[in-house]
C-alpha cells in the first residue's frame, strides 16, 4: 500500500524562515519495514512457577555495522511447567529498557519438551553504541503455551553502561524472579518506524538538488495506546521547528480502528542549508482523531537536543538521546536513507 509524498520548501536564516509552500502527490512502492511486534515486556503468566536454574550468553557490538549482539547459547535446570507431563517448552527473549525506550523484542526459537534447551542464536540490535550505553538489558525465560498462556521462568538483567565490553566469552547467569523495577518503571505510548535522510545541495548534480533536502519517510506505528474497544483512528503531523506555521505543517491520513497503523508517508523539506541541520528539529506527533477534537498519542522530536535553535533558548529542543542519535547518523551520512525504531513520548 502506498501513499502521498508531500513537498515542502523552506528558507532558513537565524530568527526566522519564510515558507513557500507547493506539494505534491506521487505513488510510493510499497518497501518493506523493520517487522516484529513490539508487546509488553510483561505479557504472560508469571505466577504458574518459580523462577530457577541458569542461561548462558555473551555480549558483543560490532562497531564496524553498529549492531548490538546477544549471543544465547543454552539453558539449564529450567523449571518445570506440565508437571503431569514432566515438561516445559522454553525459549528466550530480549529487550532493552529501562527508560521507555522500547528498541522491540527480540526471541529465540522455542525449544520443545527440555528444561535444558540449547540454542546457539544471536539476537541483533542497531543501535549506536552511545544510546546503548544508557539501556538495560532484560533477558527472560519463557514457556510457550500454544492457547498463548506463556509463562515466566526467570530473567536476568544487565546494565550495560558498566558492562566489560572486553568480555566476548560466554558466560553462566542465574534466573532470578521479575523485577519489581521492569514491572513498575514503564509509560509506553508506542513505537515509531521510521527512516530519514538528508541530500546535500549539488550531491546529485549540478545545482542537483538547488537546495539541501531532508526526506521524512513515517512506515508505522506499533502498540499505540488504546483509547476505544474498537481501536484508535490515527495520523502523523510533522512540523520542521522553529516553523510552526499552518502553512507548513504536513500530515499524514487517518487510519481507523487499528493500534499498529501503516502510514507509508513521506514529506521532503527542501532550502536547507547543511548547518541548518545543528539549528532545525523535526517533530513528529501521533494523535487520535475525532470529530470536536484530536487526542495526542506520543511523539518524537528529531534534532541536536541542545536547548539552542539559531543561538535562542527554546523549550523545544529537548530530543532524547537516542533521537539525537539518529539525527546524527542521518547527519553524517548524506543521501542515505537511516531506519529507525524510535519510542513514543509525552512533549
Amino acid at each position: 500500500e502506498s501513499d502521498t509524498a508531500s513537498e515542502i520548501s523552506f528558507q532558513f536564516n537565524k530568527h526566522k524562515k519564510t515558507p513557500s509552500i507547493g506539494s505534491h502527490s506521487s505513488d510510493m512502492a510499497s518497501v518493506s519495514s523493520v517487522s516484529g511486534s513490539v508487546l509488553s515486556v510483561y505479557s504472560g503468566d508469571f505466577g504458574s512457577v518459580d523462577a530457577q536454574g541458569t542461561v548462558e550468553f555473551a555480549l558483543d557490538y560490532d562497531e564496524k555495522n553498529r549492531e548490538f549482539q546477544v549471543h544465547v547459547s543454552q539453558c539449564r535446570d529450567l523449571a518445570v511447567v506440565d508437571e503431569k507431563k514432566g515438561r516445559s517448552d522454553p525459549y528466550i527473549k530480549t529487550y532493552l529498557l529501562p527508560d521507555k525506550a522500547r528498541m522491540g523484542k527480540r526471541k529465540t526459537s522455542v525449544k520443545k519438551r527440555t528444561v535444558n534447551p540449547i540454542y546457539n542464536e544471536v539476537l541483533r540490535y542497531k543501535i549506536e553504541k552511545m544510546v546503548l550505553l544508557i539501556q538495560k538489558l532484560n533477558l527472560s525465560v519463557w514457556h510457550n503455551d500454544p492457547l498463548g498462556r506463556n509463562s515466566f521462568l526467570g530473567e536476568i538483567e544487565i546494565d550495560l553502561a558498566s558492562w566489560d565490553w572486553s568480555n566476548r566469552k560466554l558466560n553462566w547467569y542465574p534466573l532470578k524472579p521479575r523485577s519489581l523495577s521492569a514491572v513498575n518503571g514503564v509509560d509506553h505510548r508506542g513505537v515509531m518506524n521510521l527512516s530519514i535522510k538528508y541530500v546535500p545541495p549539488g550531491s546529485l548534480g549540478p545545482k542537483n538538488p538547488p537546495s539541501g533536502e531532508v526526506h521524512i519517510w513515517v512506515k508505522d506505528v506499533k502498540d499505540l495506546l488504546q483509547l476505544r474497544p474498537s481501536g484508535v483512528d490515527s495520523f502523523v503531523k510533522c512540523y520542521v521547528l522553529p516553523d510552526t506555521s499552518k502553512k507548513s505543517y504536513q500530515k499524514t491520513r487517518v487510519i481507523k480502528r487499528d493500534t499498529n497503523p501503516v502510514f507509508n508517508h513521506t514529506i521532503v523539506y527542501d532550502g536547507f542549508h547543511t548547518e541548518d541541520l545543528k539549528d532545525a528539529c523535526v517533530e513528529l506527533t501521533v494523535w487520535d482523531h475525532e470529530k470536536l477534537t484530536n487526542h495526542f498519542l506520543g511523539g518524537i522530536r528529531l534534532g541536536l537536543g541542545t536547548g539552542l535553535s539559531y543561538g535562542i533558548s527554546v523549550d523545544w529542543m529537548d530530543s532524547t538521546q537516542e533521537e539525537v542519535a539518529f539525527w546524527q547518523e542521518m547527519m553524517s551520512a548524506a543521501n542515505e536513507w537511516i531506519e529507525g525504531l524510535l519510542p513514543l513520548r509525552s512533549l
